[in-house]
């Protein structure tokens, strides 16, 4: 989810923390307790920093190890720790029973994601992303405002926030029956599809798709039960070659691909550049295809420039390229 549904999620956990008898009557357990759930509910994102390096580094990591088993139970260990240092009197089971639960959540709203996380670390490097709630999704979101405002103007915390999370449990269902029934209508439209993907949108009724067969690929949208494709391209295999072998070997083109189970590639050549470009079918937005990895190889077998990321022109990706064809 996005830091905003995060914090919102804190906040309603804090409420629902007061059903703890410690927690409501012991201040400076209460204290450590909101303090422990609102830290928790944002550090397993701490992986963020990893964009400083590099899209590479960062899509390779983000929601990986921060979000494994081990750092489920590793983060309310430290901060309960630190907060019992920091914060005289608070009890130390109650801090970190609640800051495991923020951490807890966290991870577990995340795989929900068409991203997902790689929760079951170290058991397993599969991403899990079941892809039924979009990264932002303003129902959930304006259900915690909804419940914060009801406690902050005198509601009973504990009721109101066991009643969000009531309701967001039945919305869950309910969007699992609604991707249940785009996947089957798919299914009609594209009867010999292979692999479907099926990503949410902040449009509770519109859904992106994309499918492959076993000789193509089509790209489109549903509205409900309603499907219209946009592309279909043909399903081919990359030629290799010396250019594309050291172009794969790229870091940022080896991300790409870890992070990507459906895309489509194209190769040129330009003042004796090899461009190798990889193309995400999954985010079609407004014709353009953003999530893209880029390499260009010189004559010498060099990359002399790559980029993975999101990218909405052209004319931006050449600047991150730093590369200007010559006329």
């Amino acid at each position: 989810m996005d830091t905003g549904t995060h914090i919102a999620m804190g906040v309603a956990i804090s409420g629902l923390a007061l059903a703890d008898t410690v927690v409501a009557t012991e201040p400076a357990t209460m204290s450590a307790v909101f303090a422990g759930i609102m830290v928790g509910s944002l550090i397993p994102d701490i992986d963020t920093v990893l964009k400083l390096r590099n899209n590479a580094v960062y899509l390779r990591n983000h929601r990986g190890i921060t979000h494994s088993v081990p750092a489920v139970m590793l983060w309310p260990l430290l901060i309960s720790i630190l907060l019992t240092f920091i914060i005289p009197g608070a009890i130390f089971l109650h801090v970190w029973a609640w800051t495991f639960l923020a951490v807890f959540t966290h991870v577990f709203v995340d795989i929900f994601n068409s991203y997902g996380t790689q929760a079951l670390r170290p058991f397993s490097q599969t991403w899990v992303a079941i892809g039924v709630i979009n990264t932002f999704d303003p129902i959930i979101f304006g259900l915690h405002v909804i419940a914060i405002t009801a406690w902050i103007v005198g509601t009973e915390p504990v009721v109101t926030m066991s009643t969000l999370y009531i309701v967001i449990f039945l919305y869950y269902l309910l969007r699992f029956a609604v991707k249940r029934a785009v996947k089957h209508a798919v299914k009609k439209t594209i009867p010999n599809a292979k692999e479907i993907f099926i990503a949410p949108t902040m449009n509770f009724f519109q859904w992106r798709i994309a499918a492959t067969t076993d000789v193509n690929h089509y790209v489109g949208r549903a509205y409900g039960r309603s499907i219209t494709l946009y592309d279909r391209f043909d399903r081919e295999t990359m030629p290799m070659s010396p250019q594309v072998e050291a172009a794969l070997k790229d870091q940022n083109m080896q991300a790409f691909v870890s992070f990507s189970p459906l895309y489509r590639w194209s190769i040129s050549e330009v003042d004796d550049i090899y461009e190798v470009r990889l193309i995400d079918l999954r985010y079609r937005s407004k014709g353009y295809y953003p999530f893209v990895a880029v390499a260009h190889v010189n004559e010498d077998l060099e990359v002399v420039n790559s980029y993975t990321g999101w990218i909405f022109s052209e004319e931006k990706l050449r600047k991150k390229l730093n590369f200007a064809p010559n006329n």
